[in-house]
């Protein structure tokens, strides 16, 4: 596996994380690595100390910093970096076109707050045409050998870029691959004594819920016949299931769809998993093609 990891930096510990995290994804995947940093002058902002000529100086120096760190770290890596002068949105979302995967830090406050996404960083995330890694600063509470790659799985993804992602992502690793997916009971069965009583005489719902899960991963698993699958079949709300799930994941996998006339929002259950988990969280378009 080749290409690219590009890494967006803003002098913060949240992101000197994901630039460690994602120096040992480049190596895992023999990628090249390239830290970048969007930059663009703006006399008032009080981010930076005020002057056009030390407010590059700044950005380079911290460029030059965070790649001497990870090189360090990763001599045999391929590391660049680049000062992209431009609003932070528009040039973070070219980088994510370009790159095999996008991968920015988020200021985690625990999991009872959450995490607090930054502006820029939900816009990149509901725009991304590539998938986009959020990661927590370090010692989150994730641990140092996590042993799964955690995704959630919805009816019908047989072909999906996001199962696609997280299988590659678990082979990488040499890790388990966990497969969650949640269901729950019809409205109207749930209003309706005497139909819930024949559905669970027949254990009809149960059993379909399981076949489609069982469908939706069985070409993948004939694509990786080396990997170990757990197929977690669980009723109940689909973020609640999949962060219970992913409490001691390696990384989250998780889906974000685009809607008509070409909008692209986080549903409820990725923007759950975004603001909650300790874990990496990988974002992947349903319609990200194939590379």
């Amino acid at each position: 596996m080749s290409g690219t990891i590009t890494v967006g930096l803003d002098g913060t510990d949240h992101a000197s994380a994901a630039a460690d995290w994602a120096a040992e994804e480049a190596e895992r995947r023999g990628s090249a690595l390239r830290l970048v940093h969007a930059w663009a002058w703006h006399p008032i902002d009080v981010v930076y100390v005020g002057d056009r000529a030390a407010e590059e100086r700044w950005v380079r120096n911290m460029l030059d910093e965070a790649r001497s760190r990870v090189a360090g770290r990763h001599p045999a890596l391929d590391v660049t970096t680049e000062l992209l002068v431009g609003d932070p949105v528009p040039a973070l979302l070219t980088e994510a076109a370009r790159a095999d995967m996008l991968v920015l830090g988020s200021r985690g406050y625990g999991t009872l707050a959450g995490y607090l996404l930054g502006s820029v960083s939900m816009k990149v995330l509901r725009q991304a045409a590539g998938p986009v890694v959020m990661v927590g600063e370090p010692n989150s509470g994730t641990p140092q050998q996590a042993p799964e790659v955690v995704v959630g799985v919805e009816p019908g993804q047989i072909g999906d870029p996001v199962l696609e992602f997280a299988f590659s992502a678990a082979v990488g690793r040499g890790t388990t691959l966990r497969a969650v997916h949640a269901w729950s009971l019809p409205t109207v069965l749930a209003w309706s004594p005497g139909s819930l009583y024949l559905v669970e005489e027949a254990n009809a719902l149960e059993q379909i819920n399981r076949e489609v899960l069982a469908d939706t991963l069985k070409p993948w698993r004939n694509k990786y016949p080396q990997l170990e699958v757990i197929e977690h079949f669980e009723i109940g709300s689909a973020s609640e299931v999949l962060l219970s799930n992913s409490a001691r994941a390696g990384l989250v996998v998780v889906g974000r769809r685009s809607h008509e006339a070409g909008l692209r929002r986080l549903g409820p259950v990725t923007h759950a998993v975004l603001h909650h988990a300790t874990a990496p969280v990988a974002v992947v378009p349903h319609d990200f093609p194939s590379r």
